[in-house]
């Protein structure tokens, strides 16, 4: 594929895990108006152009989405065009059967448009909650991820495991029109993960959320280098970093911050992390993983990221915390109005 044949096939996407917002009186809102404003966001997205959206699945008060694909279905009848996704799906604590059959559902129900990206998540609440071993952490992921790729073939499947019950010449319903699910896995960090998800022959979406996003080109030659050995394809690598866009830089940051902090720093307490600094968010928006601030810095930031990893698909995690739902409305419309168009047209005149 020569550069242009990449930068027209090059998606966009939005992310989020619900986040509740604050209402119009600063107060939060219901877990389940919540919900609603994701769908609208959803809705905004597919009129606006956007590629994909992908939700989130968490088991916390923060977030209101525990079932993604539930809500990929509510969005599915609203809209035409944009492709429906988790970002992730936790498939360590889930069963790989139900998985595939819940996501080729949503697949029927958007005509074709589904999609999921499989992951172990950055938290660990849905394993207590669904009666898993956190000492097996490793061996579930491994196990489940073995089986779901069975499953993707679409044909009856014969598997024997530890960590589910074996099937025997099981076929699995309902099948996509397609006769493929779009699946992605979800790498935040492992090296190990890369490699996996290259014998599989999956596509690769990484979660940058720190750092300058330089740092993970290594991860993409691995991916490259092991889906070779392995007499796999390698797909065109995603991305997924958070950001916000507001009218102004200042605005961004303002709206953005103190909602960013009280998220980071409640997440940071469980971790060992100290509180965040306003000088440290400063510099990860200059300079690190924060896509923070006008369309015109949003674009630029993005269009730079995309050019030095030379990644098929960028997805802003456009929520975090308690960011009133008016201004993530604001934020999905710059977005796929404004930021997306120039990002395009900043990469066209560099090449």
């Amino acid at each position: 594929m020569d550069r242009s044949e990449k930068m027209s096939a090059l998606e966009f996407g939005l992310d989020t895990f619900g986040d509740v917002p604050e209402g119009p009186n600063g107060e939060l809102v219901s877990d389940a108006a919540a919900i609603r404003q994701v769908v609208q966001e959803a809705v905004l997205a597919d009129e606006l152009g956007v590629d994909a959206i992908a939700l989130g699945e968490h088991h916390r008060p923060e977030y209101s989405i525990s079932s993604p694909e539930t809500v990929l279905a509510g969005i599915a009848g609203q809209t035409s065009r944009i492709k429906l996704g988790s970002g992730v799906t936790v498939l360590s604590s889930d069963d790989p059967v139900r998985v595939f059959q819940r996501f080729s559902t949503v697949d029927a129900l958007s005509n074709g448009r589904a999609e999921v990206i499989l992951g172990r998540g950055s938290f660990t609440e849905s394993f207590p909650l669904f009666g898993y071993d956190l000492a097996d952490y490793e061996v579930l992921f491994e196990e489940k991820l073995q089986l779901f790729a069975r499953l993707l073939e679409e044909k009856p499947v014969t598997w024997e495991g530890t960590v589910r019950a074996s099937l025997d010449n099981a076929d699995v319903y309902p099948k996509t029109e397609s006769g493929r699910l779009k699946t992605w896995v979800g790498v935040g960090g492992s090296p190990q993960s890369v490699v996996r998800t290259a014998f599989y022959g999956l596509p690769l979406m990484l979660a940058i959320i720190g750092g300058s996003p330089e740092r993970f080109a290594s991860y993409l030659d691995l991916y490259k280098r092991a889906s070779e050995q392995f007499g796999t394809v390698a797909q065109p690598v995603g991305m997924h970093s958070p950001g916000f866009i507001a009218d102004t830089d200042e605005a961004a940051k303002e709206i953005y911050y103190p909602r960013y902090k009280v998220m980071r720093d409640r997440i940071g307490a469980l971790r060992g992390w100290p509180p965040v600094k306003r000088s440290e968010f400063d510099a990860e928006v200059a300079h690190g993983s924060l896509y923070v601030g006008s369309p015109d810095t949003v674009a630029r930031r993005i269009a730079g990221a995309i050019q030095k990893l030379g990644v098929g698909r960028f997805d802003l995690i456009y929520s975090s915390g308690s960011v009133p739902g008016a201004d993530r409305l604001r934020a999905v419309e710059l977005y796929g109005s404004k930021v997306i168009p120039m990002v395009r047209e900043i990469l066209a005149e560099q090449s």
